[in-house]
Formats: C-alpha cells, sequence, structure tokens
C-alpha cells in the first residue's frame, strides 16, 4: 500500500506529464505539411503518457491516459459537431478521443517480460501507437469518409489507412527514438519518483 506522499508524487508527476502532453499536441507544435493525406504529427506528445504507464504500471498509466483522452475530447469537441447522427457522435468521441488515447496508457505492457528495456520501450509505443491508429482507421473508414468523401477518390479503408498512418507511423518513430534516447540519458524518468 503507498502511503499518501507517494500517491501525492503520483498524481502530480501525471498531472504534470498530462499537461505537458496537452501542450505538445496543439496546432502550433504540430508538423507535417509536407504529408500529402493529412494528419499532424506532434513532437512526442504521446511521450509523457508512456513514461507515466512505464514508471507506475499499465493501472495507473491507463487511468492517466483517460483523463488525457477526456481533455482532448474537450478540445477537440468541435470535430464532433459535424456528426449526422448519434451514433456517429459517439463514433468519433469513442474511437476518435476516448479509446485512441486511453489505450497509450499500457505503453508500460512490455517492462517487465522484455530484459532489454529500450525494446520493451519500443514495443509499447508500437503496440498502443497501433492500437490508436486502428481507432482512427475505423472512423476514417465508416464515419469521416462518409461525411466528407475522400478528393483522391480511394476506396474508404485505403484513404483512411493512408490518411491515419502517413502521421501515425511518424508519431510512432519519433516517439520511439526520442523514449529510447531519454531512457539512456535520464532512466530515472522512467521508475517511480
Amino acid at each position: 500500500m503507498e502511503n499518501r506522499n507517494e500517491t501525492l508524487k503520483k498524481l502530480v508527476l501525471s498531472a504534470m506529464m498530462i499537461a505537458i502532453g496537452t501542450v505538445l499536441s496543439l496546432d502550433m507544435f504540430k508538423f507535417g505539411g509536407i504529408w500529402a493525406f493529412g494528419g499532424g504529427v506532434t513532437f512526442c506528445s504521446m511521450l509523457p503518457l508512456v513514461i507515466v504507464s512505464y514508471a507506475y504500471g499499465c493501472k495507473w498509466g491507463v487511468f492517466t491516459a483517460f483523463v488525457y483522452s477526456v481533455l482532448q475530447a474537450l478540445l477537440g469537441v468541435d470535430n464532433i459537431q459535424y456528426a449526422t447522427s448519434f451514433g456517429m457522435a459517439m463514433g468519433i468521441l469513442l474511437l476518435d478521443y476516448i479509446i485512441a488515447y486511453t489505450v497509450i496508457g499500457m505503453a508500460g505492457a512490455f517492462k517487465k517480460v522484455v530484459k532489454n528495456q529500450s525494446l520493451a520501450l519500443v514495443l509499447g509505443i508500437f503496440t498502443t501507437f497501433f492500437a490508436r491508429f486502428a481507432c482512427h482507421f475505423i472512423t476514417g473508414w465508416a464515419i469521416w469518409d462518409a461525411l466528407w468523401p475522400n478528393e483522391f477518390g480511394f476506396v474508404s479503408p485505403l484513404y483512411s489507412l493512408f490518411y491515419n498512418g502517413s502521421y501515425m507511423l511518424p508519431e510512432a518513430v519519433i516517439t520511439s527514438v526520442v523514449a529510447v534516447l531519454l531512457y539512456k540519458i535520464a532512466p530515472r524518468l522512467f521508475k517511480k519518483i
């Protein structure tokens, strides 16, 4: 059982990581205009959630990522207005925000099962980012293409694959590289403080 000071430290660290991730997710920190299909790559906006999951475990990581997801939903609430039905609105809310970001809280899942901790970080990032990609892929295919058919004339699944993959793959690579470098430079950051 944790004492009050440890719980308070964990809450404060998590709140700081949510704030850092939120700031890094803002449009002014996104790049990706060179991508043909859209989306924006952030500079490691998910890394703070990865660090929390790695330091405090997946249960706390999922809780922290859920709080982050609610904040992202509030910041992106204008996207829900485009839905033409309650089902579409719920699909956007759940799959583009709540589930998509909450799964990042599982990034520490490989910490105890993979001996090489750099590899464990990369596996956790790629696995959870793929789960986030899958959420965005589903809404791109089932919801967004129904609202705005793509200008390239691609079938919905193909367009959703290219659109969401064009920012999620670079996001996963950049976050993995920075996470491994940070782990080598400051391993204490990935441990309980």
